[in-house]
């Protein structure tokens, strides 16, 4: 199936880079999202606005946020064929699409947003970063600090011993996927609009996810308890369809990839910020907030490291993007 999707996708994106003609002078960009009321809608937002002020009247962009266009599969598959001109999502729901996305996903590798920002600001790496996915067809035209990983369950769990035999949704990354079944969880990738659903009628006990995600959309009222993980820090990236991206102007692409970059320094200590207000308003509802001892912590990042190892070692092309990353983030905390 992604095969094909994929040719389709080079097949579409030869043909978008068609010569302009002045009926397509002015584009529409449709930007998608699943999530709302977060730093990817709040990035979105301050994108379009940016980009309006640096070509005005050239772009008109339309924001869709809370998959209004479709389930995460689908607007992925979306931005490959270009009936949505961009996307905006962790890099976990891209690993099938290519698995180097995996590499931001790797259990320990970030600490801080701090981190996140020092890695995806560094000019060298930020040009490889924009250009990575073109042979998919795809530019990254955003990075974004997104949130640490929580457990989210149904019914309190505190410990490692409470994970094990719960169905947790995670990110499409083996690298979320793995983890889990390392603990005893039985894994379940699945699109956010698939989850409440699915907690209520007891298809999920819990979800690993970023806490914004879960005020967002009121999670309180389904469950109470947070197992505080924070075993990675989520990345979001927004990827842009390359044939759309090569039918604008030259001025347009300098403003677009211009925009993209202004958009994310304005909105990284706001997202930094938010999810602090985040496990405010989950407490203030009634939510419960739980840390793992530190015996289960030790225990839960010695196994994670297992996985990772074993992950990165079948899959070499993942491990030299990790360690390229891994690289800035150790001169960053040399500093």
């Amino acid at each position: 199936m992604l095969s094909r999707l994929l040719k389709t996708v080079a097949l579409t994106s030869a043909i978008a880079v068609a010569p302009l003609t002045a009926a397509q002078a002015q584009s529409t960009l449709k930007i998608a999202t699943a999530t709302i009321n977060d730093v990817q809608h709040e990035w979105d937002k301050v994108f379009a606005e940016e980009l309006e002020a640096l070509v005005p009247g050239a772009v008109t962009t339309e924001i869709y946020p809370a998959s209004q266009l479709g389930s995460i599969p689908r607007m992925s598959e979306g931005v490959l064929l270009g009936t949505i001109e961009a996307f905006t999502t962790p890099t976990s729901f891209m690993s099938n699409v290519d698995p180097r996305f995996q590499a931001f996903d790797v259990p320990g590798l970030f600490q801080t947003p701090e981190e996140v920002r020092a890695v995806i600001h560094d000019p060298e790496y930020r040009e490889h970063l924009e250009e990575m996915f073109l042979d998919k067809g795809l530019r990254v035209i955003g990075a974004i600090y997104n949130s640490p990983t929580v457990l989210f369950t149904v019914d309190e769990v505190d410990s490692l011993a409470g994970i094990e035999g719960l169905k947790v949704r995670t990110f499409a990354s083996p690298l979320q996927v793995q983890p889990m079944e390392q603990l005893g969880a039985t894994p379940l990738p699945l699109a956010l609009s698939e989850v409440i659903p699915q907690l209520q009628s007891g298809g999920l006990d819990g979800m690993l996810v970023g806490m914004p995600v879960l005020t967002a959309f009121k999670y309180y009222d389904v469950g109470s308890s947070i197992l505080d993980l924070r075993f990675a820090e989520i990345v979001s990236l927004t990827v842009m369809n390359e044939g759309f991206f090569q039918m604008q102007t030259p001025e347009v692409q300098e403003a677009i990839i211009e925009a993209g970059r202004a958009a994310e320094e304005q909105v990284f200590s706001w997202g930094v910020e938010n999810v602090e207000r985040t496990y405010n308003v989950w407490t203030e509802n009634g939510g419960q907030i739980h840390e793992l001892s530190a015996d289960d912590q030790a225990e839960m990042e010695a196994g994670f490291a297992e996985v990772t190892e074993a992950v990165l070692s079948s899959q070499p092309e993942v491990r030299a993007e990790y360690e390229r990353i891994l690289a800035l983030v150790e001169a960053y905390r040399a500093e």
